[in-house]
């Protein structure tokens, strides 16, 4: 089994700062991409930011110069570093990954539970 486990969420005031992590566990041979998503009420899941193994990362133009991602390869775990945050940032934030759990075999995506960010204006 492989589970993703978020945290770090919480309550902050506008232009405040906050910092999630997701650390991937279980039999886990590699992962490729790595990335968080977040979902507000009555919207879309939507993509934040995505971190490649190599390092590329690719964000949202809504998060760009604000948030940061960044991972941990030996220990599985990707970071969102969330700075000057606003009010529209409310949502419940998801991590996502792409794991191979079997050499030589496919990789599959896996979802974590979420976790809240409210931002208070």
């Amino acid at each position: 089994q492989v589970q993703l486990v978020e945290s770090g969420g919480g309550l902050v005031q506008a232009g405040g700062s906050l910092r999630l992590s997701c650390a991937a566990s279980g039999k886990i041979i590699s992962i490729s991409e790595m990335g968080w998503y977040r979902q507000a009420p009555g919207k879309e899941r939507e993509l934040v930011a995505r971190i490649i193994s190599g390092g590329n990362t690719n964000y949202a133009d809504f998060v760009k110069g604000r948030f940061t991602i960044s991972r941990d390869n030996a220990k599985n775990t990707v970071f969102l570093q969330m700075n000057s945050l606003e009010p529209e940032d409310t949502a419940v934030y998801y991590c996502r990954a792409d794991i191979q759990r079997v050499s030589w075999g496919p990789t599959y995506n896996y979802w974590g539970q979420g976790t809240q960010v409210t931002v208070s204006a």
